[in-house]
Parts: C-alpha cells; sequence; structure tokens
C-alpha cells in the first residue's frame, strides 16, 4: 500500500509540475526505497535521445523535478528523461563500484525496456550526481561499454577526493568543531571508509575513485575523456562561502573543476567546457541563496550544447 500511495504522489506533483507523461519504475519488487527511477517522457511522444540525470547526496528523483526545469526543456525537445535512485541508495557516494554497477544496470534495462538501441545518450547530474555521471564516462570509455555517453555535464561535481579531503581536514582544523558544519566531519569519515584510509595511506585508490586527480600526474581517469564532450557548471561565489561557511578556494570545487577542464583542453578536447555562473544559485521552495544549487545550469542552455554534439 505505501508504495502505491509514493507512486502516486510523484505522479501527481510531476503532473501539477509539467503536465508531461511520466513513470515510475520500480526494481524491486520489495524494495521502493531504492533501485528505482522516474521516467519524463518526450511531449511528442517520440524518443529521439536519453538523458541520464543524478541528483546529489540525500536527495530522491523528486527533488530533481522540483528543483531544475531540466526534464522539462529536454522533453519538449524530445529527450527521454530518467531519474534513477541507485541502489546505493540516496546516500550514495557516486564513484564507487558499487554505485557505478546500479547505474549501468539501470541504463541497460532503460534502452532494453523503451527500445532505444542507437539511441544518443546524454548523462549529468548535481553535486555526488555529477560526480557518479563524470565516473561512468570514463568507464564506460575504459571498459568499453556497449552504451556510452554522447556528452556529459556536471553541476558543481567534486572531482578529486584527495583534494576534498584534504580541504576537509583544513576546515576541521581551523574552526572551532562546535561551529563546523556537520557535512565536513561526516565526509571525511566518509571518504576514509570508501578509499580504506587516508591520501597518505591509499593514494592509489584515491586516484581509481576519483573522476579527476590533481596529483596524478599519469592523468589516468581524465585521459579517458579526451574525445568526449563535457560541460561543468560552477558558481565559485567565494565571498558568499567565505560569509556563510569560512571556507576558502581549498574546499571549494570549482578548484577541480577548472583544472580537470584545463588538463582536457590541454590533450585536445575541444568540447571541454567550464561555464560559470553570478548569482545564479537559489533553492526552492523559499528561493534560499545557495551557489552550490541546480538553479546555477539553464536547462535551455544546458540541452542545446548535449544536442549540438
Amino acid at each position: 500500500m505505501q508504495k502505491h500511495i509514493y507512486l502516486v504522489f510523484i505522479l501527481f506533483m510531476s503532473f501539477l509540475s509539467y503536465g508531461q507523461e511520466m513513470e515510475t519504475v520500480y526494481l524491486n519488487a520489495q524494495d521502493s526505497t531504492t533501485n528505482m527511477f522516474v521516467a519524463v517522457f518526450p511531449e511528442s511522444g517520440q524518443i529521439k535521445s536519453i538523458l541520464i540525470l543524478l541528483d546529489g547526496f540525500g536527495n530522491s528523483p523528486k527533488d530533481v523535478l522540483f528543483q531544475t526545469d531540466i526534464p522539462k526543456y529536454a522533453s519538449q525537445q524530445g529527450m527521454l528523461t530518467i531519474i534513477p535512485l541507485l541502489k546505493t541508495g540516496p546516500s550514495y557516494f557516486g564513484s564507487d563500484a558499487d554505485s557505478q554497477q546500479s547505474l549501468k544496470e539501470i541504463i541497460d534495462i532503460v534502452v532494453t525496456k523503451y527500445q532505444l538501441n542507437g539511441k544518443d545518450l546524454y548523462i549529468g547530474g548535481f553535486s555526488i550526481g555529477g560526480t557518479c555521471a563524470i565516473k561512468y564516462a570514463e568507464l564506460s570509455i575504459r571498459e568499453n561499454y556497449s552504451i556510452k555517453p554522447k556528452a556529459v555535464f556536471a553541476i558543481d561535481p567534486p572531482l578529486d577526493w584527495e583534494r576534498y579531503y584534504k580541504g576537509a581536514k583544513r576546515v576541521a582544523r581551523l574552526s572551532n568543531p562546535e561551529q563546523v558544519n556537520a557535512e565536513v566531519f561526516y565526509m571525511i569519515e566518509r571518504i576514509e571508509k570508501e578509499m580504506s584510509g587516508t591520501p597518505e595511506s591509499s593514494l592509489e585508490n584515491y586516484y581509481a575513485n576519483s573522476p579527476y586527480s590533481f596529483s596524478d600526474t599519469s592523468q589516468k581517469a581524465v585521459k579517458n575523456l579526451i574525445n568526449t564532450p563535457i560541460m561543468i557548471i560552477s558558481e565559485p561565489d567565494i565571498q558568499w562561502w567565505l560569509k556563510e561557511r569560512n571556507y576558502d578556494y581549498s574546499y571549494n570545487n570549482i578548484m577541480d573543476h577548472a583544472a580537470m577542464i584545463n588538463e582536457l583542453q590541454r590533450l585536445g578536447n575541444k568540447n571541454a567546457v567550464l561555464v560559470t555562473t553570478i548569482d545564479k544559485g537559489y533553492r526552492k521552495p523559499n528561493n534560499m541563496r545557495h551557489p552550490h544549487s541546480w538553479s546555477i545550469a539553464d536547462p535551455e542552455q544546458l540541452v542545446t550544447w548535449l544536442q549540438s554534439q
């Protein structure tokens, strides 16, 4: 009964927001909390391409529909938008093996279920969802998946877990523990768990799990994307971060974004793009100012860029 209530709620909310046909698919009949996806169909009914859209840490498909109009605009352009919740759940790490395996399974199921062999696939996401999307794009090349993204994008994602970890440790060291955002301590512990240690003890694991690594001079991960169009969208409002969180650039994802795009461009990727915005980051429902938000990505600009690749 609970499953049906959840399904009706999502569909009701979504129709109110978009007025478009949608479907919620659970891949495990015994579980309505993970391993599922919401499909937003093209307005015309004809699927021209597929967009995989991944949300950030702690969120769900309904949050994507609430925070951004990307699915709405994609639907108008003939894209089938798939918003998954992976087996690893809302608190997924994104670049880890279990999340990547679940994402691959969902993409394979979607292509088969809707008979989309040969259709262009695009993938992207917000925050950890962007981390997950870029890692999938890299692995699809390295492991020669049968279904590879034609282009990938990410909205303010963490990309270099070594940098992120050291930045978080710096925040903790400089701060009164009682005044530090609890997320900082959580991420320090979570990264140590996922990497089986610190950068000093398990650096190779950081390289293997990060979509980009500043200190990896072999460029092992990033080289996989030399021929893949990639857009990273960022709003590095350092004044906001200093005032609201006491964070400097060492704990700002723009460090990863600019460095990765620079390396890709130097490696010959002519379609590696960094988009920086100003005063675009606001979260619904209260229009709360936050530069780390879905809203920094302009739906029309993003979908137009994807389709031009």
